[in-house]
């Protein structure tokens, strides 16, 4: 099944009076279960492609099929709506709520979904688990380590069981060790789950973790590389 599909996208920004082409006609596709690495330096336009996969920005042309939607014939509560139930997100930030406890970061998707309370504290409890940080739910963000953090990030994500995975340069702010662990645990979960993870990255570590690297430049696709 195809999760993603980019049809000759092309992203352009206003700066200052000029035009900055983000993306020139990109076309890619990515199936279910892919553990996949968009690979370019600063201003490549690999965020720029997570940003519209996730919904989060719109296209200057072309088309983006996410899970079998266009996304460009959406409302804008449509999209919003598929950002909620079929999309997770990682960010190198963490973007976590800092008031809420692990527990409540995690379960706060499920809670906008109208998920009943058991099925929300049975859900979040298990993928908790699945990242490594039972006992430690009533934690608040600034009580735990960067690795920490993204490990409730990745949970948040999970926990909505998405048909894909956007990660943006998530082991940017943790130690090589830590995001070493980081990459294995989101490895590990995507082989159990089938969930479709899709980087974007310049991080040598995430590149050669990832089974398929797509290295971008100037906005257009350099190569496509899918790993033995």
């Amino acid at each position: 099944m195809t999760v993603v599909k980019a049809e000759k996208v092309v992203k352009d920004y206003g700066l200052g009076g000029t035009t900055v082409h983000a993306l020139r006609g990109v076309s890619l596709e990515f199936r279910e279960g892919e553990f996949s690495a968009i690979a370019g330096p600063s201003g490549s336009g690999k965020s720029t492609f997570l940003h519209l996969a996730g919904c989060l920005d719109n296209l200057t042309g072309g088309k983006m099929i996410i899970n079998g939607e266009d996304t460009g014939e959406l409302s804008r509560k449509e999209l919003a709506l598929l950002r909620r139930y079929k999309i997770g997100f990682i960010f190198q930030a963490y973007n976590l709520i800092p008031v809420l406890s692990v527990m409540e970061n995690v379960s706060f998707p499920l809670t906008l979904m109208g998920l009943e309370k058991k099925e929300i504290r049975n859900r979040s409890e298990k993928v908790i688990d699945d990242v490594g940080l039972q006992g430690m739910e009533n934690r608040r963000p600034k009580e735990m380590s960067g690795g920490q953090q993204q490990r409730v990030a990745i949970a948040r994500a999970l926990v909505k069981k998405p048909a894909l995975i956007l990660a943006d340069e998530p082991t940017a702010n943790l130690d090589s060790a830590t995001g070493q662990e980081i990459l294995d645990l989101m490895l590990a979960l995507n082989q159990s789950e089938k969930t479709t993870f899709i980087f974007s990255t310049h991080d040598e570590m995430v590149i050669n973790c990832a089974r398929r690297v797509v290295r971008i430049r100037d906005g257009q696709i350099e190569s496509d590389e899918v790993k033995a």
